[in-house]
């Protein structure tokens, strides 16, 4: 099939690629369009540029010094199995000399204490590799909260496993020194709930339980320093609202 002919396919393909979701045999043929017809690869390049400036959104994460360390970890586990590997290619296959022996039980031995090190270092690997991804945020409820514009002010996810809350500021609202902004959970025909008052900071964390978040909408209010009590409901104008999504981890 001529893509180009077909621009709202082409387009389909192009954001399913930049996606992830193409796959097998489809992404192979359309990344093999990309290289041969440069309409095809300008969508597929403008369609990754998309998504990678949701990136935007995320707060920029410095690795920990145990990630390189456990990095350093595999490639010294890699060059000690390489090492092993070209002592035994090296071996003499001709009877030993006087003393060979001793040479070749040595070596051997050598060889064995490598291999052990190797071992010992991938295991210790492998559990650092799993105590991190049982440490990783498990996001479960993510929502973009928005102006009456539908400009993006606001990204709250929550994480079940810790219990937090975690928003980050998107727009460039600044409340003022004498003013608050406050989290709501809006309950299908029940009264709002307050979830917490906001610092004014880009980002912060909110203690919070999944019973708390199982709302359809949440919405945040300029309210007098400090917050209102929960009870009394929003008091000030409404000025970012979004539905929560519920997401697969």
């Amino acid at each position: 099939m001529n893509l180009i002919a077909h621009p709202e396919l082409l387009e389909l393909l192009a954001a399913s690629h930049a996606l992830g979701t193409l796959r097998g045999g489809a992404r192979r043929r359309f990344e093999t369009l990309a290289r041969e017809q440069a309409p095809v690869r300008t969508a597929a390049l403008v369609w990754q540029s998309r998504l990678a400036s949701m990136t935007e959104l995320q707060t920029p994460v410095v690795p920990d010094a145990a990630v390189w360390t456990r990095i350093r970890n595999m490639i010294d586990a890699e060059q000690a199995q390489h090492a092993i590997e070209r002592q035994r290619h090296a071996a003499p296959v001709a009877a030993p000399e006087r003393g060979g022996w001793l040479r070749s039980l040595a070596l051997w031995r050598g060889a064995a204490a490598a291999g052990a090190l190797a071992t010992v270092m991938a295991v210790g690997v492998g559990l650092n590799l799993r105590d991190q991804l049982q440490n990783a945020p498990a996001i479960q409820y993510v929502a973009v909260l928005s102006d009456d514009k539908a400009a993006a002010s606001m990204l709250v996810t929550f994480d079940p496993k810790k219990r937090q809350l975690v928003l980050q500021r998107v727009g460039s609202y600044n409340e003022g020194a004498d003013k608050s902004l406050q989290l709501w959970a809006l309950p299908p025909g029940g009264a709002p709930r307050s979830l917490g008052v906001l610092e004014n900071a880009p980002a912060l964390r909110l203690t919070a339980s999944e019973s708390d978040v199982r709302v359809p909408t949440l919405a945040i209010s300029l309210e007098p320093k400090g917050g209102v009590p929960s009870e009394r409901g929003p008091t000030g104008p409404v000025l970012f609202k979004g539905a929560l999504i519920e997401k697969t981890i």
